[in-house]
This record gives structure tokens, sequence and C-alpha cells, in this order.
């Protein structure tokens, strides 16, 4: 007994030793203010324990109160630095490759692969960002896009019954579309199999990054070997055809050639590229469809006037005839409900970055090789910014692009930088396509009362059950 109280003695001394000279050495590197919390573990319980409660952002707005808008803490095994400051965001996104590179964790960056575009860097990920934007900018999207958008999403509404679970049903429509586009495949036995296998992935973004510690991480490990056999064998028979002089004008036509002749892309580097891809074109714009919708449904007048916006486009078309690129043009009061969903919604809340060298940020330094979070969430919730910030309020958006008075670093759904979400006028459209058809179509009640979530990401806890009745 008296050895285990000498060696709990040495632990305890040991650890206020190591608190007390971390705090004065970090009084002389001039950081942010904050916390750093426990040894190890730092403040990674109080923010996982926060994020359970209503509150979409509780851990950042009590250290934003308490030490300001930009603060150090310890989360997730790294001294982070957080910020709720536009400007400090849009530093950060500026210089991206320059002051700050890409960081994730581990569960992500082993789940999406070393060749997604998410983790690419310097001038491979400029000319791959480039070449997706290409692929989903205003031009392809009206001329080549559009129609397969506006039939996948018809067809899937189809086939509701008169409950479904809205988020699910969503996740079918954007992953379908993300497969036409990428792959050209319709939907089928195929692409729903290799979408079962994708929600074990996704899963898995957030776990510890150790099979033999988390089974979610182990199933999602084995799903992802699925999803790239699959993939690999389709990049295979194209890249075939492709030698045959067979060309499709695809996602996956153009990394097999065009520009990349000179320097082809092996398959396992388009399987990563396309695997992440894939996870961007379905998960977060699912989401927006679902939560555009539960936000309308509890804002009845946003609904009333939405359904007047997309009834007199359908008045001025035959049963049966589709959307076209002027049909989308008009639809103002849709923008308005998708910039809302955006702002309150945060899909992504943020982004991390690990800094390159020292750098200065507002009379701070913040080390090399530390960790910063560029919160968007709280910038888009913060009354300063945003009357009334966590009401939806559509109409906010109406005679101001911003909602706003102040500049565009205080509205950054897409993020920003080098970085920003090349399928974002993409999303958008699909969105818009699928809340035209939705009203036009239907109305609908929850079936049962569900509460958003938002760690790790936002969602609904029950998917947002609905029950349906068509209009007549």
């Amino acid at each position: 007994m008296a050895i285990f109280v000498h060696y709990l003695s040495i632990l305890l001394i040991s650890a206020v030793i190591f608190l007390l000279l971390r705090a004065y050495r970090l009084r002389l590197l001039r950081l942010p203010p904050g916390n750093l919390g426990l040894p190890f573990v730092g403040e990674t319980l109080q923010l996982i324990s926060a994020y359970k409660t209503e509150n979409p952002e509780p851990f950042i707005d009590e250290r934003a109160k308490r030490h300001g808008s930009v603060f150090t803490t310890h989360v997730f095994g790294e001294p982070t630095v957080f910020s709720a400051d536009p400007e400090t965001n849009r530093f950060i996104l500026q210089n991206e490759g320059k002051l700050f590179e890409c960081s994730y964790p581990g569960s992500i960056s082993n789940l999406l692969g070393k060749h997604s575009l998410l983790l690419m860097k310097g001038n491979l990920h400029k000319r791959m960002h480039s070449l997706t934007m290409s692929f989903a900018n205003s031009s392809i999207i009206k001329d080549q896009l559009l129609v397969d958008i506006d039939r996948l999403i018809r067809l899937n509404l189809d086939s509701w019954t008169d409950r479904i679970l809205l988020m699910e049903a969503a996740k079918k429509i954007t992953f379908e579309l993300a497969v036409k586009q990428l792959m050209s495949f319709d939907p089928g036995e195929w692409s729903e199999s290799l979408r079962k296998h994708y929600v074990l992935v996704i899963e898995g973004f957030f776990t510890v990054p150790l099979p033999l510690f988390s089974a979610t991480y182990r199933r999602a490990i084995k799903a992802r070997r699925e999803v790239a056999g699959a993939l690999s064998k389709i990049v295979k028979e194209r890249r075939e055809e492709y030698e045959k002089g067979e060309r499709k004008n695809d996602m996956l036509g153009a990394l097999l050639g065009g520009e990349w002749e000179e320097d082809q892309l092996s398959n396992e580097q388009i399987v990563d590229f396309m695997v992440a891809l894939l996870v961007a074109g379905y998960e977060t714009t699912s989401t927006i469809m679902t939560l555009a919708v539960k936000f309308l449904t509890q804002t009845p007048l946003a609904l009333a006037q939405l359904k007047e916006e997309h009834d007199g486009i359908r008045l001025k078309k035959s049963g049966s005839e589709g959307l076209q690129w002027s049909d989308y043009k008009s639809m103002p009061f849709t923008q308005c409900v998708i910039n809302e969903t955006l702002r309150v919604a945060n899909i992504i809340s943020g982004v991390f970055r690990r800094t390159v060298t020292d750098v200065n940020i507002k009379g701070y330094t913040i080390p090399k090789g530390w960790k910063v979070f560029a919160s968007f969430r709280a910038v888009h919730l913060d009354h300063d910014h945003f009357k009334d910030a966590r009401t939806f309020n559509p109409w906010r958006w109406k005679n101001n692009n911003l909602g706003t008075s102040c500049s565009g670093n205080f509205y950054t759904p897409f993020g920003g930088g080098p970085r920003l979400c090349p399928g974002y006028e993409l999303a958008r459209v699909e969105i818009s396509v699928f809340l035209h058809h939705l009203v036009t179509q239907f109305s609908w009640v929850p079936a049962e009362e569900d509460k958003l979530v938002f760690f790790p990401t936002t969602r609904t806890q029950k998917r947002f059950p609905i029950n349906l009745q068509r209009r007549r």
C-alpha cells in the first residue's frame, strides 16, 4: 500500500510540474489565451460531451466568451488553436500551401486514401481541383448534367411510399447522381450494393483508427476494401475501352485521358480520387436536402412561398416535361432557402489545418506543427454577424446576396481559398431540382419528433421520418 501511495504521489507531482512548465512555455510563446486541459486528454471529453446538447456550438461559445474569438485548446491528442473570427478564418483559408497545410484525423485519411483530393497538396492538388471544377461548372451542368439530375430525382420520387425516412431517401438520390456523373452508370443493383458499403465507410470517419479497439473502424476498413475493389474493376475495364478508342464524357474518362496522357494516373490514384468524390457528392448534399425540408416544415410561411414559386414554374410545363436551365434560374426564393439552410445547418462546421511554420495572427504566435481549426459554424451563428443568427429566416437573403451588411468573410459554407468546394454549384442545382419536385408532387407532415445533433456531423437523430400525401 505504501508503495502504491508513493508512486501515486510521484505521478501527481509529475503532472503538476508538467502543467506548470507547459503554462510557462505557453506564456513565452504568446499563444492565444485558452486552456490545454488535462495532460494527453486535453479538452477532448468536454468537446464531445458539449455537442450532445441541442446548442449547435456549445464548445466554442463558452470558450470564445471567456477567451475571445481565437483561443487555444487541446483536442484529439494535439494542441489546437480554434478560430471563430472571420478575418482569421479567411487568413487560414487563403494561406493554404504557404503557412498552413490540410490536416485531418487518421481515420478519415485512411478511409479516403492517400490520393484523395482532400489530402492532395501542391501542384497536383491544383490540377485535380481545377479538373473537378471543370466538370461541375454552370455550362457543364446546363448542357450535360441537368437532364439526368431531373430524370433521376423524378424516378426516385415516383417510387416513394406514404412514409419514408427522408435522410435515407435523399442519400439514395445523391449517391445515384454521383455515380452517374462520375462513371455514367444508371441506378441498379451494382450502385445500390456500392452505396451500402459507403454507409459503413462514412460511419468510420470519426472513430479511433485502430481496428483492434474499434469495431466500427474495422467494419469501415472492410467496406472500404469492397468499395475499392468494385471501383478498381470499373477503372480497369474503362482503361481497356479507352485504349481501344472508346471514350465517355464523364469524370472517369477525363481521369483516364485528356491532359493526363503524358503523365497518366495509376488505377490506384483514380480509385482513391473517386472514393473521395463519391463521399463529397453523396453525404453533404443529401443532408442539406433533408434539413432544408425540416426547416421549411417548421416555417410554414417559407414553405408556402416556396410552393408558390415552384407551382408557377410547373404551370408553364406539361406534366412530364423536365426542368430547363431557365427554370433553375427562375428560383430566387429557392436560393434563399438553400443559403439559409447552409448557414444554419453548417454541414461542414469548419476545417482543420496544420501550421508549416510559426504563424503570427492578431498579435499571437501559433507554433510550427500545431493544428488550427477555422470554425465556419461559429461565424454563421454569431449574432454580431447575422441578426437572430440561430433562427431560420430565408428572407434575410432576399435583397442581400450575403444576408448581412458585412463582407463575404462571414459566409463560407463551401470553404474558401485553394480548397473551395469544387462542386458547390452542382450541389445547389441538385437541391433546387429536388425541392421543386418534392413541393409540386407532395405534401407531408413529420411522422414523429426528430431532433438535430451536431457531432460528429450535423444530422437528425431519426433520419427525419415523414408521412407523405401526393398532391392532385
